[in-house]
């Protein structure tokens, strides 16, 4: 599977993450799962 990157702010991403949570949790909990591992691992990093 083909990857991206996309480069957002922590309130854009919170944004993202809210609005998908308005869907059928079935369709989305995996997607936003992803989205916090990577963004959890980020933050981790900017604070040591």
């Amino acid at each position: 599977m083909d990857t991206i990157n996309l480069s957002l702010t922590l309130e854009e991403t919170n944004i993202i993450i809210k609005s998908l949570a308005k869907e059928p949790f079935q369709d989305v909990f995996e997607l936003i799962g992803k989205i916090n591992e990577q963004a959890d691992g980020q933050l981790k990093k900017l604070k040591t």
